[in-house]
């Protein structure tokens, strides 16, 4: 009886152009939510001091 040939693949070690697209992409993930993490931040920040600012909100403690 003729035998079936099987495939093997040959591990042919990793892809350096993948591996810097997917390190790439990665990076720049990450730099994005970094960057909304960031302008989040300043947004709290400038609508502190606005209120502060306007006689909105007190530093001070009530005293009761």
């Amino acid at each position: 009886m003729a035998g079936g040939h099987v495939a093997h693949l040959v591990y042919k070690g990793p892809s350096v152009v993948k591996e810097l697209v997917i390190g790439f992409s990665l990076g720049l993930v990450a730099g994005g939510f970094w960057k909304m993490h960031h302008w989040n931040s300043q947004r709290r920040t400038k609508e502190f001091y606005d209120m502060l600012e306007k006689g909105q909100i007190s530093v001070v403690a009530d005293e009761e």
